[in-house]
């Protein structure tokens, strides 16, 4: 099945093909805005410049993503890669620390939106934003260029695709997950392939080995009803602190200092205090995806469709075609309220929301019935 490119954006000043380009012109240098961050000792001058050097993906621009993708800006790392299917709603604002009132009434994409904000406070990095489903067919393209991957994301499905790609490009990535009042993150360095040269973090093979993956603490993605932000809440103090564990993490990995990152599934729950640690420093030895490497989820194989968290919703990524979203408006208009801008569009038809993506991605809102959302989508938009 073709795939089409994740949308750039071009509707602002400051928005390339690539993303934002550095400021030269800017009159803020780095020796004055990172100043307190190279007086600390595991940064320092060389630290900082090897952060301007680095390039970080963030996987989601929600709660998670957002705080990161922040944290990631302050601390000057060069390049981000941010990636994000979903647009912002009123409900996000109470968590997602990169988006305002205004990005909310327009729906504005999300990972447009934090690009937009992190211009405003640094426009001397690039930021490459993809409104997009991070899948199979397009994970490798996506994330070819980033040194480390930063997992924001809100189902498994998506994380074990993650997983799946970072062994096999024995590439590091961080899982963290926050609900309700817990947060949990956990670093990944996977095993250099034989057939390839030793990854950046292997400084020191002696002494720095390869951590479980994914798959090693979690064989299978959990089976019946799992906790969301719609059945659980969530605090955004969970979040931030999975996010700034999450990137300080990545700070050591970027700064070449692998050897001082946890090697542990760690959890926190805020309200309670309840702390625990699970031992990740060592692969499991009969795991089919770092032991075995078989990568099913990598391959696609059995791939649904996903009900989005934070809403009764359904995601519809099977048709990628280009969308004229003018021919498209004029086609929904007698049949419910339609607006939409370059990004997107919105069709209203209580009691459902259909938002469609340039790329014919659809996100179904008022249902979470995947027979229901299809017929939707091949009802209004086509099959």
């Amino acid at each position: 099945m073709p795939h089409h490119p994740a949308t750039h954006v071009e509707d602002s000043p400051a928005s390339t093909q690539s993303g934002n380009q550095p400021g030269p012109t800017s009159p803020i240098t780095d020796a004055d805005r990172y100043s307190r961050q190279i007086l600390f000792p595991g940064i320092a001058e060389q630290g900082q410049h090897l952060l301007r050097q680095s390039h970080a993906a963030v996987i989601g621009c929600g709660a998670t993503g957002a705080a990161a993708a922040s944290l990631l800006a302050r601390a000057g790392v060069g390049t981000l890669t941010l990636i994000d299917r979903d647009f912002v709603e009123p409900s996000n604002l109470q968590r997602q620390v990169l988006f305002d009132e205004a990005d909310a009434l327009e729906s504005l994409p999300k990972a447009e939106a934090a690009r937009r904000k992190i211009a405003l406070f640094n426009s001397a990095i690039t930021v490459n934003a993809h409104i997009d489903d991070l899948v199979p067919a397009n994970i490798h393209a996506l994330l070819a260029g980033a040194d480390i991957v930063l997992d924001a994301t809100d189902n498994f499905e998506t994380r074990y695709l993650i997983n799946d790609y970072a062994v096999e490009q024995s590439k590091p990535w961080i899982y963290a997950a926050a609900i309700g009042a817990y947060a949990a993150t956990m670093n990944i360095l996977p095993k250099p392939s034989a057939t390839e040269s030793p990854a950046p973090y292997t400084l020191n093979p002696t002494t720095l080995n390869p951590t479980a993956c994914l798959a090693c603490i979690f064989p299978k993605p959990p089976s019946g009803p799992v906790e969301t932000c719609d059945t659980s809440g969530i605090l955004s103090t969970a979040v931030n602190l999975a996010a700034s564990i999450q990137v300080t993490e990545a700070l050591k990995f970027l700064t070449h200092q692998p050897h001082l990152m946890r090697r542990t599934l760690l959890s926190f729950d805020l309200w309670s205090s309840e702390r625990s640690e699970i031992n990740a420093s060592k692969p499991n030895p009969s795991c089919t995806v770092c032991a075995r490497r078989q990568f099913t989820h990598l391959a696609g194989e059995g791939r649904p469709h996903i009900t989005l968290c934070g809403r009764n919703s359904v995601q519809i990524h099977e048709h990628h075609r280009p969308v004229d979203f003018a021919a498209m408006r004029d086609r929904l208009a007698p049949h419910g309220q339609v607006r939409f801008n370059n990004l997107l569009l919105r069709f209203e038809r209580p009691p459902h929301t259909l938002t469609l993506f340039s790329d014919g991605r659809a996100i179904i809102q008022g249902t979470t019935d995947i027979t229901l959302a299809r017929s939707l989508y091949a009802r209004f938009i086509g099959s």
